[in-house]
């Protein structure tokens, strides 16, 4: 399927981060499920409404993939400490991780030794894995496929601290990061602007 980028060439992508209030850690697993998928929509409506957009009803396929409504799409994350939210004109995926350490392992389940080439593994290997889990994520979500094709879905190059291009299904994808409050988070950029937003609620 294919998407006229060009007519969005000069739209701005809104995505918000909402902090999940301590008290959430405190609850049953089942209530905090519950609460952060609220909060993440919470986060998503703030979202459509600094882009003009807006949110009847959100529905998801039998795959639990997130379906546009009225040509608008949509995606969320949500972790321990904040959720996330986004609307734009295309398909698109966001994803919030806390930057932590991990198991060696992981990185061999995330990108290829070749991919890994790409990266600057020296200075700061931590940051380089999150960057590229969050950046196939993201993408992956864009796509409704899910994290069974993480390793299909390859960095192809990286451009600068902030944005690096993801191949994947024969396509480009092009992302943005944006680090803050020792977490990363990562959003489908293709040929948009972004205008991040961290808001206390």
């Amino acid at each position: 399927m294919s998407y006229e980028l060009n007519k969005f060439r000069n739209h701005t992508i809104r995505p918000v981060i909402l902090p999940v209030p301590a008290e959430v850690a405190e609850f049953k697993p089942k209530d905090r499920v519950i609460f952060l998928s609220r909060h993440a929509r919470e986060a998503l409506q703030i979202s459509a409404e600094k882009s003009g957009v807006r949110i009847d009803k959100l529905i998801k396929n039998e795959n639990g993939v997130p379906q546009p409504f009225e040509g608008t799409f949509w995606s969320v994350t949500h972790k321990t400490q904040y959720v996330a939210g986004v609307t734009a004109p295309t398909p698109t995926g966001i994803d919030v991780e806390r930057i932590r350490s991990f198991s060696d392992g992981l990185f061999k389940k995330t990108a290829s030794d070749r991919e890994w080439a790409l990266a600057d593994m020296a200075k700061d290997p931590v940051m380089a894995f999150f960057r590229f889990w969050t950046a196939k994520e993201a993408v992956l979500k864009a796509t409704g496929i899910g994290i069974k094709d993480l390793l299909k879905c390859r960095v192809h190059q990286i451009i600068d601290d902030n944005h690096l291009r993801i191949h994947y299904e024969r396509q480009d994808w092009l992302i943005e990061h944006f680090v803050f409050d020792r977490h990363i988070a990562s959003i489908v950029q293709n040929r948009y602007q972004i205008d991040w937003s961290v808001e206390q609620r």
